[in-house]
């Protein structure tokens, strides 16, 4: 197992190169020196099985590991019946896009909308899950983890807690730790070493030490206001938080070999490759 570091979709440079359709990024990350890379589906599970069959073999012959980010109108907490059968559809659809691509990791939105019983939504949130995962053990997706990301705004399921809860439903789940989110839902608290330090160590007590090794990672710079977080940003507005350095400390002095997806705004990819950099920076001055 290696650190590996890739993009959330395709930033506006795979475009403005002539680059047309997803199943050309592996080669295209390849060529950056990145090695993972987070298929969007953020609006629907769209694409064909021939695609998603062509971008898997082209991932495998380039070495980049694959997940997907499932559609934002998941929510596990909520109790109409119709947007039920819809969360469990856009699920197990996503589910069957990574089967057919390869992808290890499906990353998903938990929920939202739940007022002040936030409790409450958390425990309906862990028993819909529970029933998602024997119907995708059934479609035979058992070998695919599904991933609750952190969030960052206050109205959103999804503080680190809560995911960690979540994760408690089955082996098959495991967290998606969105460091720029938790900078954001926590007013910028995450500023150095010890802070980043405090996630890890909440992660390792309550998951284990190969849960934390493993970790599915989404970074970016991420601009807040009191609700939480408001825009992605990239490394070029260095305003805004968190900073990767810390995390990467973490990441070498842990022995961790996390997968990190970047999610900056347009520069996905060429802020993966600056988060790889630091990580290799680092690893030099710490391993000599």
């Amino acid at each position: 197992m290696k650190v590996r570091f890739g993009a959330a979709g395709n930033s506006e440079s795979f475009y403005s190169q002539g680059h047309k359709s997803s199943h050309e990024a592996p080669d295209w990350l390849k060529n950056l020196g990145l090695d993972a890379y987070e298929y969007q589906c953020t609006y629907g599970v769209k694409i064909a099985e021939a695609t998603a069959k062509k971008l898997g073999q082209a991932a495998r012959e380039c070495d980049i590991a694959l997940s997907i980010h499932a559609p934002y109108y998941i929510n596990l907490c909520g109790t109409d019946e119709v947007k039920k059968v819809k969360t469990k559809e856009h699920i197990l659809n996503s589910m069957r896009a990574a089967k057919w691509m390869g992808a290890t990791t499906v990353v998903f939105h938990p929920g939202s909308g739940f007022g002040k019983e936030r409790e409450a939504a958390l425990e309906r949130a862990k028993e819909f899950l529970r029933v998602i995962l024997v119907e995708a053990q059934a479609e035979g997706y058992n070998d695919i983890k599904l991933a609750p990301e952190t969030m960052g705004k206050r109205g959103q399921l999804g503080n680190l807690k809560e995911v960690l809860e979540l994760c408690s439903v089955g082996e098959q789940v495991v967290p998606t730790i969105d460091f720029g989110h938790l900078h954001a839902l926590n007013a910028g608290s995450l500023i150095d070493l010890n802070s980043f330090g405090e996630v890890l160590d909440i992660i390792e007590d309550r998951l284990g030490n190969d849960a934390l090794k493993n970790l599915h990672i989404h970074f970016s710079p991420v601009e807040f206001t009191k609700a939480g977080e408001k825009k992605h940003w990239t490394t070029l507005q260095t305003q805004f938080g968190p900073s990767f350095e810390p995390l990467a400390e973490h990441i070498v002095r842990r022995n961790m070999t996390p997968t990190v997806i970047c999610e900056s705004s347009g520069r996905q990819a060429e802020d993966a490759l600056v988060y790889k950099n630091i990580y290799l920076k680092v690893l030099k001055e710490l391993n000599g």
